[in-house]
């Protein structure tokens, strides 16, 4: 889902298939697919009404990309033998 929506195949409003649907095509275990739909709503990067179903939050597309980018710091980081604290100060450093 972040690929989708940080190349733009998903835009801010669009409406996802039902959870069922997406088990089915992506061959997962539904429940599985619900917990993966739960942790990008946390993140902010879907949005679930009532009524309406899931749908892509406004500024999922660059929430997702930086959601990436910050990953792949936290990544690149532990391999220099950096932790999160020490990468969480040279942020704050940065003016």
């Amino acid at each position: 889902m972040r690929r989708t929506i940080a190349e733009g195949e998903c835009r801010p409003g669009d409406r996802l298939p039902p959870a069922r649907d997406l088990s089915q095509a992506l061959d997962v275990n539904v429940n599985t697919v619900l917990r993966g739909l739960r942790t990008l709503r946390d993140e902010g990067v879907l949005e679930f009404r009532r009524g309406r179903g899931v749908t892509v939050a406004d500024g999922a597309d660059q929430r997702s990309v930086l959601l990436h980018r910050a990953r792949d710091l936290v990544t690149d980081a532990a391999h220099l033998g950096y932790s999160k604290d020490d990468l969480i100060d040279m942020i704050r450093g940065i003016s």
